[in-house]
């Protein structure tokens, strides 16, 4: 199975756990503009659920409206940018430790996000 089904695959297990869990509810999912998340399948089980739930996608380039990108863009700035990693094992040993570090700083991380 390639890389692009097993995310649809994933994808789609996801919105059906969302509609199990808010039976009788409308859910609106906000998403980027990933291709995998305007896959036929996707749109399809989306067309077949319209009556309760709803997909907004994100607008292409538009990091400030996804909070998420602003996380990894520090990660970027403290993991990646000038720095020189000889292994793989050595950019996921920076990235974990990273992860640790702004887990110990919650506050910080919100405002960076922009939520706090």
């Amino acid at each position: 199975m390639s890389k692009i089904w097993r995310l649809i695959a994933i994808i789609l297990k996801f919105l059906r756990l969302l509609l199990q869990e808010y039976t009788g509810k409308f859910i609106i999912l906000v998403t980027d503009n990933a291709p995998v998340h305007r896959s036929q399948m996707v749109r399809d089980f989306l067309e077949e659920h319209k009556n309760a739930l709803m997909v907004v996608h994100l607008p292409p380039y538009s990091p400030n409206l996804n909070p998420i990108e602003r996380l990894w863009k520090w990660l970027k700035e403290q993991v990646i940018a000038n720095q020189f990693h000889p292994t793989q094992a050595s950019i996921k040993e920076a990235i974990e430790s990273f992860l640790l570090e702004i887990a110990e700083i919650p506050t910080a991380v919100l405002q960076r996000l922009g939520i706090h």
